[in-house]
């Protein structure tokens, strides 16, 4: 059984601030929030998410994406490495590939800070 080493850590995951309709934000929330809208924000992180909460058991390599992206495996593992810098993401090391997956409570938090108040 291959040993498994953690290569990538998410950030804490937390609302960086109240839903928008409750309170302005402040400068150090709208910067935080701002770093995690852009990682979201480029067509090939969006579909690398797509792929990640498609795929079977919610992770992918790599070396499996790279082709369905048209893109190379470093330019893969470039955006990984922004989306979890934003902590959106996680991998793990296997052997000499790395497996993403999504994280989920990262994307709702994000989700609950731009979701409209009910009127």
């Amino acid at each position: 059984m291959p040993t498994q080493l953690a290569v990538l850590s998410p950030a804490p995951v937390t609302a960086c601030c109240a839903p928008l309709a409750k309170a302005p934000l402040s400068v150090d929330q709208a910067t935080e929030l701002s770093r995690r809208l852009k990682a979201l924000a480029d067509p090939t992180r969006l579909r690398l998410l797509s792929l990640l909460m498609a795929a079977e058991n919610g992770e992918a390599c790599t070396c499996d994406l790279a082709g369905p992206l048209g893109v190379s495996q470093p330019t893969v593992t470039h955006h990984f490495n922004t989306l979890a810098a934003a902590g959106l993401v996680t991998g793990e090391r296997r052997g000499v590939w790395t497996w993403y997956r999504v994280v989920p409570e990262a994307l709702s938090a994000v989700a609950s800070v731009i979701t409209p108040a009910a009127r």
